[in-house]
Protein backbone atom coordinates (compact mmCIF):
# COMPACT_ATOMS: atom_id res chain seq x y z
CA UNK A 1 0.00 0.00 0.00
CA UNK A 2 1.39 3.06 -0.67
CA UNK A 3 1.41 6.51 1.60
CA UNK A 4 1.47 9.02 -0.78
CA UNK A 5 0.22 12.80 -0.04
CA UNK A 6 -3.08 13.33 -0.34
CA UNK A 7 -3.32 16.36 -2.60
CA UNK A 8 -7.14 15.96 -3.50
CA UNK A 9 -7.98 19.17 -1.60
CA UNK A 10 -5.69 20.87 -4.31
CA UNK A 11 -7.23 19.76 -7.06
CA UNK A 12 -4.03 17.00 -7.55
CA UNK A 13 -3.30 12.99 -6.88
CA UNK A 14 -0.40 12.09 -6.76
CA UNK A 15 0.31 8.46 -8.80
CA UNK A 16 3.94 7.98 -8.03
CA UNK A 17 6.69 8.88 -6.55
CA UNK A 18 9.90 9.87 -8.69
CA UNK A 19 12.58 10.96 -6.32
CA UNK A 20 13.88 12.18 -3.39
CA UNK A 21 16.24 14.57 -2.50
CA UNK A 22 16.58 14.30 1.45
CA UNK A 23 19.13 16.80 1.94
CA UNK A 24 17.32 19.44 0.25
CA UNK A 25 14.05 18.13 1.94
CA UNK A 26 12.44 17.83 -2.01
CA UNK A 27 10.12 14.44 -3.07
CA UNK A 28 9.03 14.66 -6.63
CA UNK A 29 6.08 12.98 -7.59
CA UNK A 30 4.37 12.15 -11.02
CA UNK A 31 0.97 13.02 -10.41
CA UNK A 32 -2.06 14.19 -12.44
CA UNK A 33 -4.64 17.28 -12.61
CA UNK A 34 -7.95 15.64 -11.11
CA UNK A 35 -10.32 18.07 -13.46
CA UNK A 36 -8.73 17.01 -16.66
CA UNK A 37 -6.90 14.31 -15.80
CA UNK A 38 -3.75 15.87 -17.00
CA UNK A 39 -0.43 14.34 -16.02
CA UNK A 40 1.56 16.98 -14.32
CA UNK A 41 4.67 16.87 -12.00
CA UNK A 42 4.50 17.50 -8.50
CA UNK A 43 8.02 18.59 -6.42
CA UNK A 44 7.13 19.25 -2.69
CA UNK A 45 9.66 21.23 -0.50
CA UNK A 46 9.49 20.03 3.45
CA UNK A 47 11.36 22.44 5.70
CA UNK A 48 12.82 21.57 9.32
CA UNK A 49 11.18 23.29 12.14
CA UNK A 50 14.51 24.81 12.71
CA UNK A 51 14.81 26.15 9.72
CA UNK A 52 14.59 30.02 9.24
CA UNK A 53 12.83 31.46 6.45
CA UNK A 54 15.88 31.74 3.80
CA UNK A 55 14.83 28.27 2.53
CA UNK A 56 11.28 29.12 1.69
CA UNK A 57 12.57 32.24 0.38
CA UNK A 58 14.60 30.62 -1.64
CA UNK A 59 11.72 28.42 -3.37
CA UNK A 60 10.57 31.37 -3.91
CA UNK A 61 12.97 33.15 -6.06
CA UNK A 62 12.84 29.56 -8.05
CA UNK A 63 9.43 29.79 -8.20
CA UNK A 64 9.83 33.45 -9.66
CA UNK A 65 12.30 32.24 -12.02
CA UNK A 66 10.20 28.93 -13.38
CA UNK A 67 7.16 31.89 -14.08
CA UNK A 68 8.93 34.06 -16.14
CA UNK A 69 10.46 31.19 -18.31
CA UNK A 70 8.58 30.44 -21.53
CA UNK A 71 10.64 28.01 -24.05
CA UNK A 72 9.79 24.63 -25.46
CA UNK A 73 12.12 22.86 -24.19
CA UNK A 74 11.55 23.79 -20.43
CA UNK A 75 8.71 22.07 -18.97
CA UNK A 76 5.87 25.24 -17.85
CA UNK A 77 5.31 26.30 -14.46
CA UNK A 78 1.57 25.88 -13.76
CA UNK A 79 0.71 26.28 -10.39
CA UNK A 80 2.16 26.72 -6.24
CA UNK A 81 0.15 25.29 -3.01
CA UNK A 82 1.07 25.00 0.56
CA UNK A 83 0.01 21.46 1.44
CA UNK A 84 0.65 22.73 5.32
CA UNK A 85 4.05 21.47 6.05
CA UNK A 86 5.85 22.76 3.03
CA UNK A 87 5.40 24.23 -0.29
CA UNK A 88 4.50 22.48 -3.72
CA UNK A 89 5.22 23.08 -7.35
CA UNK A 90 3.45 22.14 -10.03
CA UNK A 91 5.13 21.51 -13.46
CA UNK A 92 4.06 20.07 -17.00
CA UNK A 93 4.97 16.76 -17.32
CA UNK A 94 7.19 15.44 -20.01
CA UNK A 95 6.55 12.16 -20.72
CA UNK A 96 10.69 11.69 -21.55
CA UNK A 97 13.42 9.56 -19.90
CA UNK A 98 16.55 11.66 -18.67
CA UNK A 99 19.75 10.85 -20.23
CA UNK A 100 21.07 8.53 -17.25
CA UNK A 101 18.86 5.77 -18.64
CA UNK A 102 20.71 3.43 -20.88
CA UNK A 103 19.62 4.83 -24.89
CA UNK A 104 21.19 4.43 -28.26
CA UNK A 105 21.38 7.23 -30.66
CA UNK A 106 22.24 7.79 -33.80
CA UNK A 107 24.83 10.18 -35.12
CA UNK A 108 22.03 12.38 -35.90
CA UNK A 109 19.84 12.04 -33.08
CA UNK A 110 22.71 13.28 -30.92
CA UNK A 111 23.37 16.37 -33.58
CA UNK A 112 19.80 17.08 -32.62
CA UNK A 113 19.78 16.70 -28.77
CA UNK A 114 23.15 18.69 -28.91
CA UNK A 115 21.68 21.67 -31.27
CA UNK A 116 18.51 21.94 -28.64
CA UNK A 117 20.06 21.91 -25.65
CA UNK A 118 22.30 24.86 -26.81
CA UNK A 119 19.33 26.61 -28.06
CA UNK A 120 17.72 26.25 -24.51
CA UNK A 121 20.69 27.83 -23.32
CA UNK A 122 21.11 30.53 -26.25
CA UNK A 123 17.55 31.12 -24.73
CA UNK A 124 18.39 31.30 -21.20
CA UNK A 125 21.54 33.41 -21.60
CA UNK A 126 20.30 36.01 -24.62
CA UNK A 127 16.90 36.36 -24.42
CA UNK A 128 16.18 36.72 -20.62
CA UNK A 129 17.42 39.86 -19.22
CA UNK A 130 18.79 39.54 -16.94
CA UNK A 131 20.34 35.75 -17.87
CA UNK A 132 19.95 32.54 -16.23
CA UNK A 133 22.86 30.33 -15.29
CA UNK A 134 21.32 26.76 -14.81
CA UNK A 135 24.00 25.42 -12.89
CA UNK A 136 23.23 21.98 -12.64
CA UNK A 137 23.47 20.50 -15.92
CA UNK A 138 23.59 16.49 -16.07
CA UNK A 139 22.65 13.23 -17.48
CA UNK A 140 19.73 13.61 -14.66
CA UNK A 141 18.65 16.74 -15.65
CA UNK A 142 18.19 16.36 -19.67
CA UNK A 143 15.57 14.52 -20.55
CA UNK A 144 14.49 13.17 -24.13
CA UNK A 145 11.23 11.70 -25.51
CA UNK A 146 10.99 9.26 -28.47
CA UNK A 147 10.68 11.91 -30.94
CA UNK A 148 13.88 13.35 -29.79
CA UNK A 149 12.66 16.40 -27.99
CA UNK A 150 14.57 17.53 -25.37
CA UNK A 151 14.05 19.17 -22.14
CA UNK A 152 15.85 20.72 -19.72
CA UNK A 153 14.47 20.36 -15.85
CA UNK A 154 15.75 21.56 -12.42
CA UNK A 155 16.71 24.84 -11.70
CA UNK A 156 16.76 24.41 -8.14
CA UNK A 157 20.82 25.91 -8.34
CA UNK A 158 19.99 28.36 -11.26
CA UNK A 159 20.99 31.82 -10.58
CA UNK A 160 20.02 35.10 -12.08
CA UNK A 161 22.48 37.46 -14.00
CA UNK A 162 25.62 38.28 -11.23
CA UNK A 163 23.36 37.28 -8.18
CA UNK A 164 25.76 35.23 -6.34
CA UNK A 165 23.05 33.91 -4.02
CA UNK A 166 22.14 30.45 -5.66
CA UNK A 167 17.99 30.17 -6.04
CA UNK A 168 17.79 26.81 -3.83
CA UNK A 169 18.90 25.82 -0.31
CA UNK A 170 21.06 23.30 -1.30
CA UNK A 171 24.00 25.08 -2.57
CA UNK A 172 26.68 23.83 -5.07
CA UNK A 173 25.60 21.35 -8.09
CA UNK A 174 27.19 17.69 -9.11
CA UNK A 175 30.93 16.89 -8.49
CA UNK A 176 32.00 15.91 -12.09
CA UNK A 177 29.56 18.56 -14.17
CA UNK A 178 30.45 21.96 -11.93
CA UNK A 179 33.22 23.41 -14.08
CA UNK A 180 36.43 24.48 -11.57
CA UNK A 181 34.82 27.94 -11.21
CA UNK A 182 31.91 27.04 -10.17
CA UNK A 183 33.44 24.37 -7.38
CA UNK A 184 35.61 27.73 -6.54
CA UNK A 185 32.12 29.32 -5.50
CA UNK A 186 33.43 32.06 -8.45
CA UNK A 187 30.67 34.30 -10.21
CA UNK A 188 29.46 32.19 -13.45
CA UNK A 189 29.89 33.37 -16.67
CA UNK A 190 27.98 31.94 -19.82
CA UNK A 191 30.70 29.61 -20.36
CA UNK A 192 29.89 27.63 -17.66
CA UNK A 193 26.74 25.56 -17.96
CA UNK A 194 28.67 24.54 -21.23
CA UNK A 195 31.12 22.87 -19.20
CA UNK A 196 28.48 21.35 -17.61
CA UNK A 197 26.61 20.13 -21.17
CA UNK A 198 30.24 19.15 -22.48
CA UNK A 199 30.20 16.83 -19.35
CA UNK A 200 26.96 15.46 -20.21
CA UNK A 201 27.31 14.72 -23.81
CA UNK A 202 30.54 13.03 -22.77
CA UNK A 203 29.16 10.74 -20.60
CA UNK A 204 26.37 9.89 -23.33
CA UNK A 205 28.91 9.60 -26.07
CA UNK A 206 30.90 7.23 -23.57
CA UNK A 207 27.81 5.43 -22.07
CA UNK A 208 29.66 6.38 -19.23
CA UNK A 209 27.24 6.66 -15.97
CA UNK A 210 27.01 10.07 -14.08
CA UNK A 211 28.79 8.66 -10.73
CA UNK A 212 31.64 7.48 -13.32
CA UNK A 213 32.16 10.37 -15.12
CA UNK A 214 36.04 10.96 -13.04
CA UNK A 215 37.01 8.12 -14.80
CA UNK A 216 37.29 10.38 -17.82
CA UNK A 217 39.07 13.19 -15.95
CA UNK A 218 42.98 13.19 -15.92
CA UNK A 219 43.79 14.60 -12.64
CA UNK A 220 47.01 15.76 -13.59
CA UNK A 221 45.64 18.10 -16.10
CA UNK A 222 41.96 18.13 -14.74
CA UNK A 223 41.09 17.17 -18.32
CA UNK A 224 38.68 15.38 -20.01
CA UNK A 225 39.89 12.14 -21.76
CA UNK A 226 37.46 10.67 -24.09
CA UNK A 227 38.61 10.57 -27.41
CA UNK A 228 39.71 6.82 -27.60
CA UNK A 229 35.77 6.10 -26.15
CA UNK A 230 33.98 8.08 -29.37
CA UNK A 231 35.96 7.40 -32.54
CA UNK A 232 33.09 7.03 -34.67
CA UNK A 233 32.36 10.47 -34.32
CA UNK A 234 34.57 13.54 -36.31
CA UNK A 235 37.19 15.25 -35.29
CA UNK A 236 36.10 18.28 -35.84
CA UNK A 237 33.09 17.75 -33.76
CA UNK A 238 35.35 16.31 -31.21
CA UNK A 239 37.71 19.38 -31.01
CA UNK A 240 34.45 21.08 -30.12
CA UNK A 241 33.58 18.67 -27.55
CA UNK A 242 37.03 19.24 -26.04
CA UNK A 243 36.69 23.03 -25.97
CA UNK A 244 33.13 22.68 -24.46
CA UNK A 245 35.05 20.92 -21.05
CA UNK A 246 38.34 23.30 -20.85
CA UNK A 247 38.98 23.79 -17.52
CA UNK A 248 39.58 27.18 -18.09
CA UNK A 249 36.42 29.37 -18.64
CA UNK A 250 38.63 31.44 -20.69
CA UNK A 251 39.39 28.72 -22.96
CA UNK A 252 36.27 27.66 -23.31
CA UNK A 253 33.43 28.80 -25.71
CA UNK A 254 32.01 31.99 -24.33
CA UNK A 255 28.55 31.87 -24.65
CA UNK A 256 25.94 29.16 -26.13
CA UNK A 257 25.28 31.23 -28.88
CA UNK A 258 28.96 31.03 -30.23
CA UNK A 259 29.08 27.35 -29.38
CA UNK A 260 26.16 26.80 -31.49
Amino acid sequence: MTNFPDFSAKGYQVIEQLSHNIQGGRITYKGIYIATQTPVIIKQFRFAISDDWNSYKAIEREIEVLQGLNHPGIPKYLQRFDPGNGLCLVQEYKNAQNLSISRSFSPEEIKSIVFQLLEILVYLQEERIPGIFHQDIKPENVLVDDDINVYLVDFGLARIGDNTMALSSIMGGTMGFMPPEQIRNLKPTEASDLYSLGATLICLLTKTKSVDIGSLVDFDSNKFTFKDKVSKFSFRFLQWLEKMVEPNPANRYESAKIAL
